[in-house]
């Protein structure tokens, strides 16, 4: 594991400390990477959303479709029951 040095002003290294103690964090490096992880995930669910948006349209997603849905997963929850 690297080690980051970061300078914060007083008012949000307070903040951090009080994210530390309120939220059960272990270390104020615990937090950090929290944020730098979700930061992540925003970032590749835009480029979901993006590459959805640019894609062709697929069929409708109406009343069969969910039906549909229904049926696959009552099917799999039945075979995980089973076995």
């Amino acid at each position: 594991m690297s080690t980051m040095n970061i300078s914060l002003p007083d008012s949000l290294k307070a903040f951090v400390d009080s994210q530390v103690s309120e939220r059960g964090y272990g270390t104020s490096s615990e937090y950090v990477r929290e944020l730098i992880r979700k930061d992540q995930d925003r970032q590749r669910l835009g480029g979901l959303l993006l590459a959805g948006a640019a894609s062709a349209p697929a069929s409708p997603a109406d009343a069969a479709y969910f039906e549909k849905l229904r049926d696959r997963v009552r099917k799999a929850a039945k075979r995980v029951s089973r076995g």
